[in-house]
């Protein structure tokens, strides 16, 4: 790939100015050549192939820094789904394995391990039944370990068996992990059409269609586009369109630049860049605060929708002019505590949790890291989670809810996770209840693909 000079100079601009930097280097890795009837076996060939495939990973992105002047935020691993090696296997095997997966991530020097997942949209199998049962104890056990658990697709329909028994696992993983403020909860994620690329977690994990190994680039830069944005303070949307999708063909050469250079050096192939707006918070990497730049007096308010749809595809046109080949979620995240814009929206009243639903059929992911009060029943994160569901599965798009509910905090009050998972204030909730709408249980079917109106 060759580069002009100006190019390289709006590239300096952007990282030194604009907050511009690689969301995440990810690093596949299929564990099915690991099974073995012999459990402490399976565990040390899950060790030391993850470890032996990811021992440059951390090294390679730390290079690739330094030659070419981008910080890389994250280096992560996702594996192929967990559930898969634990057929025969009990609970507290599938503690001890997770367990193993985070002693390997420290190992290596990463900061998250993905893939201890399930995909339980049609069914549910024993070494998926072994894995839900584990969950809540893995997560408030382990450090860098991410779960993933799919419960609905356009094909299969919702199993909503699965939906009611997320509802309780996200309850007691907020319990157990109650000192700090849920943080368990922001470890899983719960799925509709689940894409099987996805470098971002805590959703990712190694698809079956992938190659033994592979590299994944996401491309983040909310405060690149925002400042592109504020040099047409008056313009029309149709410019405004042309701005973004420009500007997003910037960023994503360099994603693509550094995702194909790492693959190289680390000898794997290259997969996917994931063309997503993933925000910060850092002061002006806010996704809300584009939308606001647009003309909304605060991100939430009647138009948000609209501002939303035309941010998200404008990225995904001028990411894929840009990239070889793009995939994951591809799209604008709305996570509600790692976006300063976003917090603050909520804290003004502008941006509730219908709202965020009502944006959810636009973004690339869904209800992403929101707080919720500690006393909201599992059969209400159920159906928060059948909603979501259905939305992805009507759409043909993936959805998810990564949701918690902290602890001991009611409506207004705030939660702080640290780090890259920031801070939230803890939203209203409908107090009506579905109770007896998810207890029924059951698959709501596929729906019918033509008739879409």
């Amino acid at each position: 790939m060759s580069l002009a000079l100006q190019e390289i100079i709006e590239t300096i601009k952007m990282v030194q100015m604009e907050n511009l930097d690689i969301r995440t280097l990810t690093m596949g890795i299929n564990l099915h050549s690991c099974v073995d009837s012999n459990f402490l076996a399976m565990k040390q060939k899950v060790y030391d192939k993850i470890t032996r495939s990811a021992e440059r990973l951390a090294q390679v992105a730390s290079q690739l820094e330094k030659e070419y002047g981008i910080p890389i935020i994250n280096k992560r691993v996702a594996v192929s789904p967990v559930s898969s090696l634990l057929s025969s296997s009990s609970v507290e095997e599938a503690q001890d394995l997770a367990i193993i997966l985070d002693l390997a991530a420290k190992e290596i020097g990463i900061d998250f391990i993905g893939g201890f997942s399930a995909l339980v949209h049609k069914g549910i199998t024993n070494g998926d039944e072994v894995l839900l049962s584990s969950l809540p104890s893995v997560l408030s056990k382990t450090e860098r370990v991410c779960s993933s658990v799919s419960v609905a697709t356009t094909k299969a329909g919702i199993n909503m068996d699965a939906v009611y028994r997320m509802g309780y696992i996200i309850k007691e993983t907020a319990e157990k992990t109650a000192l700090q403020g849920g943080l368990g909860c922001a470890k899983l994620v719960v799925f509709c059409n689940p894409p099987e690329d996805n470098p971002f977690m805590a959703g990712a994990f190694h698809g079956a269609g992938e190659a033994e190994k592979v590299i994944h680039v996401g491309i983040s830069g909310p405060g690149v586009v925002l400042n592109a944005l504020k040099k047409w303070p008056d313009s029309d949307l149709t410019k405004i369109a042309d701005v973004i999708k420009k500007t997003v063909f910037k960023i994503t050469r360099a994603g693509q630049l550094i995702g194909k250079e790492a693959a190289n050096r680390l000898s794997i192939p290259f997969g996917i860049v994931d063309l997503s707006l993933a925000p910060t918070n850092a002061h002006g990497d806010s996704v809300a605060e584009i939308l606001e730049e647009m003309g909304l007096e605060r991100c939430g308010t009647h138009g948000t929708t609209a501002a939303l749809a035309l941010l998200n595809d404008s990225v995904k046109k001028g990411g894929l002019m840009a990239a070889d080949l793009a995939g994951g979620l591809s799209g604008a995240f709305i996570p509600v505590s790692e976006d300063n814009g976003m917090i603050r929206a909520v804290q003004d009243g502008a941006l509730t949790l219908t709202k965020l639903e009502a944006m959810t059929c636009i973004c690339s992911v869904g209800l992403d890291m929101i707080a919720i009060p500690g006393d909201t029943p599992a059969e209400t994160i159920a159906g928060i989670i059948a909603d979501e569901s259905a939305i992805g599965m009507i759409n043909r798009k993936t959805t998810a809810v990564r949701i918690i509910p902290v602890p001991g905090k009611v409506k207004g009050e705030m939660v702080e996770f640290g780090g890259l998972l920031g801070r939230a204030p803890v939203m209203e909730i409908n107090h009506f209840s579905s109770e007896k709408f998810i207890k029924r249980g059951g698959r709501i079917p596929a729906p019918i693909q033509a008739f879409t109106n």
